[in-house]
């Protein structure tokens, strides 16, 4: 199947854009992955593109899409609250394939309102983030990590070492505290597009090849899940069924700024 356009109904009745690439169904992993895109950019961000171009060469599926603001054309991202309305519809658009693994994530703030979406418990079976904002750019403080200990699904920090928005010396410490769920591959070289410069000698597909290879390798480590499964309550009882149309309160901690 070619890349194929969709539109992406939300709640409150308006829509977003997404692209689907899809393998031709004899060649699917059952791995499927929603790519959310960064503050400045888009769904066009030309890692996206590579990336699940990429994923859909190696048979996984994936779906990016654009946040509302984008879709209007505004520079100013929206509310946490409609980002994440925004990226709950893309994974409902994409668990109607009825994927065996359903993955979340993307670049930048796409991957953080992917991680605030799985810490509040919107069940998923893994998150990649491509390039994690972990502090504001040049600043070392404060951290976007609070809400990570919440997440009960693993988790692929891809991250390069000239990212001004993530130093690896912070982030190394929260890793640590996550334990097993948090899994890190450093691209030697990378900015927050995970993108290397001229002088280090590497092409653009190197850097791409490594990426995917990373993801795969990650992918195979990780025991299938049911990520359309409710989560059992901490006290061990019988899974609480959700109301039809509530969404689950987030912590505080998830209601930050992106």
């Amino acid at each position: 199947m070619p890349e194929r356009a969709l539109s992406i109904p939300l709640p409150d009745g308006s829509a977003v854009s997404g692209v689907l690439h899809a393998p031709a169904r004899a060649k699917r992993s059952g791995v499927a992955v929603v790519l959310g895109h960064g503050a400045g950019g888009d769904m066009h961000a030309q890692l996206l593109v590579d990336v699940a171009r990429g994923l859909k060469d190696r048979g996984h599926t994936a779906l990016r899409f654009n946040f509302l603001y984008k879709e209007l054309g505004r520079r100013a991202p929206d509310r946490p609250e409609k980002l994440e309305m925004a990226y709950e519809a893309a994974i409902a658009r994409l668990r109607k394939d009825k994927p065996e693994r359903l993955l979340i994530g993307g670049k930048s703030m796409g991957g953080r309102i992917a991680s605030l979406l799985a810490a509040r418990g919107v069940p998923c079976d893994g998150l990649v983030f491509l390039g994690y904002p972990l502090h504001p750019a040049g600043k070392r403080a404060p951290l976007r990590d609070k809400h990570l200990s919440a997440i009960e699904a693993p988790m692929l920090f891809l991250q390069g070492t000239r990212d001004p928005l993530c130093s690896l010396d912070l982030l190394r410490p929260v890793l640590k505290r996550l334990g097993a769920r948090a899994s890190l591959h450093v691209v030697e070289g990378g900015d927050h597009s995970l993108e290397l410069l001229k002088s280090a000698g590497r092409t653009a597909d190197s850097v791409l090849a490594e990426i995917l290879a990373a993801i795969d390798a990650w992918l195979a480590k990780q025991a299938p899940g049911k990520s359309d499964a409710p989560r059992p309550s901490k006290a061990g009882g019988a899974p609480r069924k959700r109301a039809a149309g509530r969404r689950p309160a987030a912590p505080r901690a998830a209601r930050r700024q992106p």
